[in-house]
């Protein structure tokens, strides 16, 4: 038989199985099986993908909430633009907003306190980089996000769209301060 020329017996399923097929078939399931308990090792224990919370909401409804939080909490303004530094509550929650082109507001947290970090988007699909640590969130309008951390070290962490936004996504920055 060639891989070119069609089978000489019509019911080609039905012949019997060689030897070498049966230890590729073999080796593909266990290489599979390998495979599927490595997602779970490492979704647990490998610190690479976090478990969030996720919740249908509206951007009117996040807006809200937003926005009630920053003018309970903001301690002063930055900025050219005059975005608010919003301290969060030791252990508490935190709203960010993503939209054309910026997130809103600018975070301060205590290192070593745990936060809940509310993030929404009201217009487009955007990313949620931090950086330099490895926490990647996709923003989706329509969705509350939770996402919860603890700072271990004090500075200034970027916060980076990185999905495409339209004609400003490259200023689309932010930022969350650690004392």
């Amino acid at each position: 038989m060639s891989a070119i020329l069609p089978p000489s017996e019509r019911l080609w399923w039905k012949q019997p199985i060689d030897k070498v097929e049966w230890a590729w078939i073999a080796i593909a399931f266990v290489w599979g099986m390998v495979m599927f308990v490595m997602m779970i090792y490492w979704h647990i224990y490998g610190k690479q993908n976090l478990s969030n919370e996720a919740y249908k909401t509206t951007p009117e409804m996040f807006a809200a909430k937003a926005e009630k939080f920053i003018a309970e909490n903001t301690i002063r303004t930055e900025t050219e633009q005059q975005i608010p530094v919003v301290k969060v509550p030791a252990n508490g929650e935190g709203y960010l907003i993503a939209r054309l082109w910026a997130w809103y507001p600018i975070l301060e947290l205590e290192k070593g306190k745990t936060y809940k970090i509310h993030l929404s988007s009201m217009d487009y699909n955007h990313g949620f980089s931090l950086q330099p640590v490895n926490i990647n969130i996709q923003v989706i309008p329509g969705y509350e996000h939770v996402v919860k951390m603890t700072p271990t070290k004090e500075g200034t962490y970027a916060i980076v769209c990185n999905e495409y936004c339209g004609i400003g996504h490259h200023s689309m920055l932010g930022r969350i301060y650690v004392k």
